[in-house]
């Protein structure tokens, strides 16, 4: 709690909840690894939190993390919080000179590094325009030394673990999450303390277990994180893997006896795919949640089949944290084109579909999905003409998603309102096309983007990947898609993939497909 003003912020929420039974096991890394008791957890945030303090960190600063899933990452971003100073979280796998521009955009104090990603900070640290931040490693290794100080070294030197007071406030920046970044100054999403500590103090995550075991196999930069405070404050332990690998995820879930994962849906399709599952234990599992980008009706529908009643739809922004949420229930049913829900509005969220007008639409038809929420964001850090055009007086963050509501209240995702195929004759919405592509036994996975030729006119591009032991020609593809949605949606072109290339986080990278294919 901060002295000054009784306010409880989510470190605190973090801290309280490991001090009260600090033999727990808090996190385990890997297979077979290394356990951290809630104890050894609670002890090394307050000791980063006065090392940093000791540096000049403390609220109006940025703390810039480089790092991979490790433990460390989660103290860092807790010590940070005590400190009331904000966090930029720097995906491993995104471009140096991106990941400076944020860097030096969020006019970061501190960059601290995961020793393994000591090119990448070197590379980050050549781009930067400007004062660069000071540097410090978490942890130790030759490769590293000359980056910056061991920030774990100085907290095991501190001759006793000080109890360092909260100093964060409701409206205080607690992170800046950025979003796009490919061009021009990325959009830096203002998230403050009060509606985070809320959530991580209020929500448990339904049948995530009791006590909760999570397994983060994707980025805690990313919604593992959040997932992994929710899972530490409830009393529970999170499982870290590094990367992730559908095989090792599935003989986690045996070993650890995992009750909860979070997939982005291409991962999800890989881990139905992966030959280990008929023979894996699944019966710890009691929630998947997924989301994040668009999900096939028959891909979900197969995933209720093998797993069972276990799967939570979220759908989210960066710029609102959490909306909606479907529940196991809600995957029996479809809606508007086949389509799954992504269920209705969580506690404390209004939603509203509108017109170009900003008119409501009634039942049924597709609009715009504007949403009025405490977590929606404070603004994008130091564009107030970019916060003006996407959030309202009022309160209302216009997501840019088209979406239908139905008559109880389950609202359907459409397609997002810029992510349209302009094409000769109409508009193509890329989504309707991935999801009957779905439906087809050769496809495993698809994703459908618009390339632009040298007229500038757009044509319809998808690229797939065969399911094991099926083949079909590009032609055939083509056909199928005309046959059951005409020709104005068929593909110009069909590209034959081993994989779909993913973002950092795990979305479909089409930005990359584009490219591939304009170099085509």
């Amino acid at each position: 709690m901060t002295p000054a003003t009784g306010f409880t912020s989510y470190a605190d929420a973090l801290l309280a909840a490991l001090a009260r039974d600090p033999s727990r096991t808090a996190v385990t890394v890997g297979e077979g690894g290394e356990e951290i008791t809630a104890g050894a957890l609670h002890a090394t945030v307050h000791r980063m939190a006065a090392v940093l303090a000791g540096r000049g960190i403390g609220r109006g600063r940025t703390v810039c993390l480089l790092s991979g899933n490790r433990p460390e990452v989660l103290a860092a971003r807790y010590a940070v919080g005590l400190l009331g100073a904000r966090v930029v979280f720097l995906y491993d796998g995104m471009a140096a000179e991106t990941l400076a521009r944020i860097a030096t955009s969020a006019e970061a104090a501190l960059l601290l590094v995961d020793p393994a990603l000591h090119d990448t900070a070197r590379a980050l640290l050549h781009h930067t325009r400007g004062p660069a931040p000071e540097v410090m490693t978490l942890g130790s290794g030759a490769a590293a030394a000359d980056l910056g100080a061991d920030l774990l070294a100085a907290c095991a030197a501190l001759p006793v673990t000080p109890e360092v007071p909260s100093a964060a406030r409701p409206e205080d920046d607690w992170c800046l999450r950025h979003t796009g970044g490919t061009t021009g100054i990325p959009k830096g999403v203002r998230m403050a303390h009060a509606p985070y500590a809320g959530m991580v103090l209020h929500q448990r995550m339904e049948a995530a277990g009791d006590p909760p075991r999570f397994l983060a196999c994707t980025p805690l930069a990313h919604l593992a994180g959040v997932l992994a405070d929710v899972t530490l404050a409830a009393g529970g332990t999170v499982v870290l893997h590094r990367a992730f690998d559908p095989a090792a995820v599935l003989a986690a879930v045996a070993r650890d006896r995992i009750t909860h994962l979070w997939l982005l849906p291409p991962l999800l399709y890989r881990l139905l795919d992966d030959p280990t599952l008929p023979t894996t234990d699944l019966s710890s599992l009691t929630r998947i949640s997924y989301g994040g980008c668009a999900a096939s009706p028959s891909r979900l529908a197969r995933a209720a089949e093998v797993f069972g009643p276990v799967l939570f739809g979220l759908y989210g922004q960066a710029e609102a944290m959490s909306i909606t949420q479907a529940r196991p229930a809600d995957h029996l049913r479809t809606g508007p084109g086949g389509r799954i829900t992504v269920g209705r509005a969580l506690p404390g969220v209004t939603l509203a579909v509108r017109d170009a007008d900003g008119r409501d639409l009634p039942v049924g038809e597709p609009g715009e999905i504007l949403v009025r929420s405490a977590g929606v964001m404070t603004g994008y850090w130091k564009q107030p003409e970019l916060t003006a055009q996407v959030l309202d007086d009022d309160g209302w963050l216009h997501t840019g998603d088209v979406g239908v509501l139905d008559d109880e209240g389950r609202l359907y995702l459409v397609d997002r309102v810029k992510d349209l195929i302009i094409v000769v004759g109409g508009h193509v919405h890329p989504a309707d096309v991935e999801d009957l592509l779905h439906t087809h036994p050769a496809v495993a996975d698809c994703a459908v983007y618009g390339v632009r030729g040298a007229d500038e006119a757009e044509e319809v591009h998808a690229a797939v990947v065969l399911a094991p032991g099926h083949r079909v020609d590009t032609a055939a593809l083509r056909a199928f898609v005309t046959e059951r949605a005409g020709a104005l949606y068929a593909p110009a072109v069909v590209h034959m993939l081993d994989a779909i290339p993913l973002t950092p986080v795990g979305k479909p990278d089409k930005s990359r497909l584009r490219a591939r294919a304009a170099t085509a």
